[in-house]
């Protein structure tokens, strides 16, 4: 399960409800389900005397139901804290002589988002590194200043600081997700 999407579907579905409870009591209100509806009181109504009477076999049903939720609102937050789509050390193959170099993600973020930082016309740039050890792939969001040529830039960007990271990493197709915000 991806966090980022679970976190967005169960806002959106949380937030369609707590809407249409808001929308149906303001409809209420307003005399939509006709003008005797409108003018009772909160307690005075079909509901309440049902689950007056029904309450011994209602109350259970309705814990459970709360259990139900805490339950998923618990496999929300242990998918949170526990997913993530960060890249573990990045392996760096040699030669049968030379061994293997193995580089930690935020050296790599580190290493481009401060060369980046350093162009004209640049006014923050920040990176991550996704995927797994040994297919990564690099996400680098870099805010313009407002009189940036953003064309020049972006060539910039490519021809020198992404084919650094390339090069350094040994991955010639290294997949690089480049957003100019």
């Amino acid at each position: 399960m991806h966090a980022d999407r679970t976190n967005r579907l169960m806002l959106a579905l949380s937030g369609l409800v707590v809407l249409a409870a808001g929308a149906a009591g303001m409809a209420a209100s307003t005399g939509v389900f006709g003008a005797s509806f409108s003018r009772r009181t909160l307690f005075d109504n079909q509901a309440s005397s049902y689950i007056g009477h029904h309450g011994g076999w209602l109350w259970p049903a309705v814990a459970g139901a709360c259990l139900l939720l805490a339950l998923a609102c618990l496999r929300w937050i242990l998918a949170l804290l526990a997913s993530t789509d960060r890249a573990g050390d990045i392996t760096i193959p040699g030669g049968t002589d030379q061994g293997t170099t193995i580089v930690q993600p935020a050296a790599i973020t580190d290493a481009l988002t401060r060369e980046i930082s350093t162009y004209h016309g640049v006014d923050t740039a920040k990176g991550r590194v996704i995927g797994d050890g040994h297919n990564p792939e690099i996400v680098l969001t870099v805010t313009p200043a407002p009189s940036a040529d953003l064309h020049a830039l972006h060539r910039r960007i490519e021809s020198e600081a992404l084919a650094h990271a390339r090069q350094a990493l040994g991955k010639p197709s290294l997949p690089i997700r480049l957003h100019l915000v």
